[in-house]
């Protein structure tokens, strides 16, 4: 297998023993992304301003990888409470052009950090990527 770290310094650093992201073949698989300012580390307040930040460190990773959002073919929001649903699809939203990602979104019982929601990403790059990896 011919993986690598993908990291950038403009989302927050992994909690854990983990990476942001790892390239493997033609795809990015993100790690969850958290609705955390990277230089502070503290949470947004309240789950759109959460949203939008976990998108904005999303699209750190991404870029990273040399991807944007038009990359993205898979997503998965893990939220805290459903009853958000509606306001962080709106935010979710604003991110993508043309077709959405297909896309799960689960209620758990508690996220990192207490969070109200994560976000994590797969998306393909290309034979290129394969071929510089």
């Amino acid at each position: 297998m011919n993986a690598h770290a993908i990291s950038s310094p403009h989302a927050p650093a992994a909690i854990g023993p983990y990476s942001q992201g790892i390239v493997c073949g033609e795809f990015l698989y993100t790690s969850g992304m958290l609705g955390a300012d990277p230089e502070r580390g503290a949470l947004a307040q309240g789950a759109a301003a959460q949203m939008r930040q976990a998108m904005t460190n999303l699209g750190a990773v991404l870029a990273a990888a040399g991807a944007d959002f038009s990359h993205v073919v898979k997503t998965t929001v893990f939220v805290q409470d459903l009853a958000h649903f509606q306001e962080i699809n709106e935010v979710y939203a604003g991110f993508f052009t043309g077709a959405c990602p297909a896309r799960s979104c689960v209620q758990v019982a508690a996220l990192p950090k207490g969070a109200l929601l994560e976000v994590e990403a797969v998306a393909w790059l290309g034979k290129k990527a394969a071929q510089n990896g």
